[in-house]
């Protein structure tokens, strides 16, 4: 399992690289919208210090938690850039993967 935090690094990462490829070239995709549904496991870390950390079920693997103690998460994130402090729409590009149409 992997940490919430970490599953939406890596998104921005991929997003980030794909923003890059996509300048200078003629089509291009805007983002909208990034919609992430995920099972998390909830843990209390520490005690008596409040904190809440989400664990990410990966899918395919025999999870060490069961299926009683996940919840169905769904995001909605609208990423956007930032250049020279004006923050704008994402635009993103770049060749399809294996298995991608």
């Amino acid at each position: 399992m992997i940490e919430l935090s970490t599953l939406i690094n890596d998104l921005r990462d991929e997003l980030e690289r794909s923003v890059v490829s996509a300048e200078g070239r003629v089509l291009q995709f805007e983002l909208e919208s990034v919609d992430l549904e995920v099972e998390v496991a909830v843990e209390l870390a520490g005690e008596g210090s409040g904190k809440v950390r989400f664990w990410v079920a990966e899918i395919g693997t025999q999870a060490s938690v069961n299926h009683g103690s996940t919840q169905r998460v769904r995001l909605a994130l609208k990423p956007s850039v930032q250049v020279d402090g004006v923050r704008s729409s994402a635009y993103v590009s770049g060749d399809a993967g294996a298995g991608e149409e």
